[in-house]
């Protein structure tokens, strides 16, 4: 009797497909563990096969016991470190000084963020006085349209602004942007204002503003943001000092040796629209 080849393929595809439904499942809350049958619930398996998967995981440090429950494991925070590139690490470094200065000036939580592709990572976060529930955290990543750090950053670049609308904008809350014409509406006004806001759109209960860190060609290198509970972010009082700090750190970053650093592509940014295939009225 012969074996046929085909099976163990389609087995193995199974398995992994489980294994990133599982991995799937986690969220910005799973820090202190998340059990085998809610994590079950989410993957939509059986829990006697998120059990034998979750132990794979674990044998491979992908993920982590905690009690009885899970969280993610040391080896996916590495593969998930791996993706900062060397021009971010330098960028987060020159600029944690005015991020600091950002929390003295505010005692808020606040964030640094880079943009890639669709997406914004955090690149630093600094915990304000009072506890809000963000659902940032460093090397996280969130859809740059729910944020206001990502709204800033896509406001100056044309082409991330152009794969954001070319896909259906999930909405992470009921108050996220997901209609195209409403997010160019504003982008416009972010970049009128030089402030961009997030009004519980990433996190129900949870507002932040956020500035973008320009070079000299106004490409955004990066962003910083003040979140706060809803409805105690002072955005009248906290906007000029937002945009004061973020102006001081575009400055010492044009004056860094651009000799070390990649040239970049031209992004064909449109001031007077938004985007490279402009909008009608």
């Amino acid at each position: 009797m012969t074996t046929s080849t085909a099976e163990p393929v389609r087995d193995d595809r199974a398995a992994i497909d489980k294994a990133i439904s599982l991995l799937a499942a986690f969220d910005h809350r799973s820090s202190t563990g998340i059990g085998v049958s809610e994590l079950a619930r989410r993957a939509q398996l059986n829990k006697s096969t998120a059990f034998r998967v979750l132990a794979l995981l674990e044998r491979n440090d992908v993920v982590e016991r905690v009690g009885t429950a899970y969280r993610l494991g040391s080896r996916l925070h590495r593969l998930g470190q791996a993706a900062y590139t060397p021009e971010n690490e330098h960028i987060r470094d020159l600029l944690l000084p005015y991020l600091t200065d950002l929390y003295e000036s505010t005692h808020h939580t606040v964030h640094m963020a880079a943009l890639q592709g669709t997406e914004v990572v955090y690149l630093a976060k600094l915990y304000g006085y009072r506890s809000v529930a963000a659902p940032s955290r460093i090397g996280g990543r969130l859809p740059a349209h729910a944020t206001a750090v990502g709204k800033a950053m896509l406001a100056y670049d044309a082409i991330a602004a152009d794969g954001t609308r070319a896909a259906p904008l999930a909405a992470l809350t009921e108050w996220t942007i997901t209609d195209v014409a409403r997010l160019d509406d504003q982008l416009i006004e972010i970049r009128r204002r030089g402030i961009a806001l997030d009004n519980q759109e990433s996190r129900a209960g949870v507002t932040c503003m956020a500035a973008p860190i320009l070079d000299r060609r106004g490409y955004p290198l990066a962003a910083l943001s003040i979140a706060a509970p809803a409805g105690q972010l002072d955005v009248a009082v906290l906007e000029s000092r937002l945009r004061r700090i973020c102006t001081a750190a575009a400055q010492a970053l044009t004056t860094r040796d651009r000799r070390s650093a990649s040239p970049r592509p031209d992004r064909n940014f449109t001031p007077s629209g938004t985007s490279s295939r402009s909008r009608s009225a």
